[in-house]
């Protein structure tokens, strides 16, 4: 089955919701994509609906925004 994918850009926002899935559904359970380290998944992840970061996309394809630490054009920059 395939994991669902957390996006996040490594604010504190981001990061506390990052704490929050892995304590949910366990760090083995999630892909984990910090877009400002890898800055190439930036596409993969406006091609999957993400609009704002953090945002978790379930193997289904729903993209789930949660709280909100930036958008993806701020990520960009």
């Amino acid at each position: 089955m395939k994991k669902p994918v957390f996006y996040h850009a490594g604010c504190s926002v981001c990061v506390s919701a990052e704490h929050d899935i892995i304590n949910l559904i366990g760090a083995e359970n999630v892909d984990l994509v910090h877009l400002g380290n890898d800055r190439n998944k930036i596409s993969e992840a406006e091609n999957a609906g993400v609009k704002s970061v953090p945002a978790l996309v379930t193997p289904n394809g729903n993209v789930l925004h949660i709280n909100y630490g930036a958008f993806m054009e701020e990520v960009k920059k």
